[in-house]
């Protein structure tokens, strides 16, 4: 390949790569931050509506530290969503929809995270992995069965050499070092996982368009198409996308297998060297089986719900009028086109067309109507008139608002000992004692106020405040010591 060819394809790869845009853009750092907490697993998915909430929220921070404007959360959402970043689905057993991250999006944090925790790739257990499946390559093709049988037997003789080595009580473990290298190399792969099972995903949501585009097409191959379909072959999981899912997703459904990889991590996480692991290392080997049972899980939904959709659209007639439908656009773009050099596009044609006024919106943004909420309740009926109380609206009020009239004659007694006045300060404890307090708990806080107010607050010493509540209760608390310095002027 020339130079000029390479740097062509690189000027297309730029343009076209996702994953490359959301690198390139102004705001990656809140892109990723937000995408990377609330996206980053393999199966994590959230409510529209959530999201925009909690995106709200964080702008509120990050808007003292960026200039993003009054951008909303619901806006740059929809600007990812347009960029591929972020994909929309409608959420499964519940009305709405969620969002979930693209492969592209999957790729863009994978490749911050290795700049921003660089890792070597010239590893041992990389080069070993790959000396390993180079030389089982080598054998397996090997058309000469001479050959392979050698090579099994030096294999064998390896094995039987470390098995007498390990009963003659020669045990060998791997060092410290190399163990978590080797934890480290396991993980490095599993971070490729959630993209590829997104990028399958979408392949078969491309493939699936593309089956049903082709019902459309007027040509031989539409009724292959429908033989098939009604055969009930699913096309989908027939392609080649299709026949590489189903081989990996047989080996994860596989129980033996299953239990072998589990209980390999489970031994793993028992040795020596994994004490020291980190929390989040430890939690990343714990479910990797489950990421790649939920992933799976998942491609298989959507592929049953294409497969299905598929012959439902054939069997259902629908897209016989689809087809009517596209022949009549075809049909109305050739004639236009045969005029286009006679009649200019805004000449009148002298047919009137009423436009509709509906205006068109999001089905996510429909409210449906609910009559429970315009109900006002019973009618109020009224009420006897009587006469009022004096007593009895002051015993309101002082339910409903603290009497620091009381509060301060109280404070104001307690510097006075019989004619002599007191030398010490007078703390918020030396007052309740004195005189108990007649609102319950709502009296406490009306003399921590006041004393914040009028006096000190010893924030080296502490108090025991005790009060009787309105329900006959005895109770107290520890609170740092108020003191009062002087009376309360009325």
């Amino acid at each position: 390949m020339t130079t000029l060819a390479k740097a062509l394809e690189l000027r297309r790869l730029l343009a076209e790569s996702t994953t490359l845009s959301m690198l390139r853009r102004d705001h990656l750092p809140i892109v990723a931050a937000v995408l990377g907490t609330y996206l980053s697993e393999p199966d994590d998915r959230i409510a529209t509506e959530d999201l925009h909430e909690r995106f709200d929220a964080d702008l509120e921070e990050l808007r003292d530290h960026f200039s993003l404007g009054n951008t909303s959360a619901k806006a740059y959402c929809d600007d990812w969503r347009n960029a591929g970043i972020l994909t929309r689905r409608p959420a499964s057993g519940a009305r709405g929809e969620t969002y979930e991250l693209s492969a592209p999006g999957f790729d863009a944090l994978r490749i911050l995270n290795q700049l921003q925790e660089p890792r070597s790739t010239l590893t041992e257990s990389r080069l070993i992995s790959l000396a390993t499946t180079l030389h089982s390559l080598a054998i397996d093709t090997d058309p000469d069965q001479t050959r392979r049988l050698e090579a099994l037997q030096r294999e064998r003789d390896a094995i039987d050499e470390q098995i007498a080595r390990i009963r003659s009580g020669e045990l060998e473990t791997l060092d410290v070092d190399r163990a978590r290298e080797r934890v480290a190399d396991i993980l490095m792969q599993a971070q490729n996982l959630p993209a590829d099972f997104a990028r399958v995903r979408s392949r078969f949501e491309d493939l699936n368009h593309d089956l049903r585009t082709s019902l459309l097409d007027n040509d031989a191959s539409v009724g292959t198409v429908l033989d098939d379909v009604f055969r009930g072959v699913d096309m989908i999981e027939s392609s080649d996308e299709g026949r590489t899912f189903s081989a990996f997703s047989s080996l994860i459904r596989d129980p033996e297998r299953t239990a072998i990889f589990e209980a390999d991590v489970a031994a793993i996480l028992e040795r020596e060297f994994a004490v020291d692991l980190s929390p989040r290392t430890r939690r990343a080997l714990r479910q990797l089986m489950r990421a790649m049972k939920q992933g799976n899980r998942e491609v298989n939904q959507s592929l049953t719900e294409f497969a299905r959709g598929l012959r439902r659209y054939v069997r259902s007639q629908d897209f016989q009028r689809d087809r009517e439908m596209r022949g009549l656009l075809q049909e109305a773009l050739r004639t236009a086109a045969s005029v286009r050099t006679a009649v200019k596009p805004y000449a009148p044609i002298g047919i009137a067309l009423d436009l509709t006024s509906v205006h068109l919106h999001s089905v996510g943004a429909i409210i449906p109507h609910d009559p429970s909420d315009f109900e006002a309740g019973e009618t109020l009926a009224d009420a006897d008139a009587g006469e009022a109380s004096l007593a009895r609206l002051a015993a309101i009020a002082r339910e409903t608002e603290i009497d620091f009239a009381e509060l301060a004659e109280n404070v104001n007694q307690s510097f006075s000992s019989s004619d002599q006045l007191t030398v010490d300060p007078v703390t918020v404890a030396d007052v309740l004692e004195r005189f108990p307090a007649t609102q319950g708990l709502a009296s406490v806080i009306g003399l921590l106020s006041l004393a914040s107010l009028h006096g000190e607050v010893d924030i080296d010493n502490s108090d025991v405040l005790t009060w009787t509540g309105a329900d006959g209760v005895a109770r107290s608390a520890t609170v740092i010591r108020h003191v009062f310095t002087k009376e309360i002027d009325a």
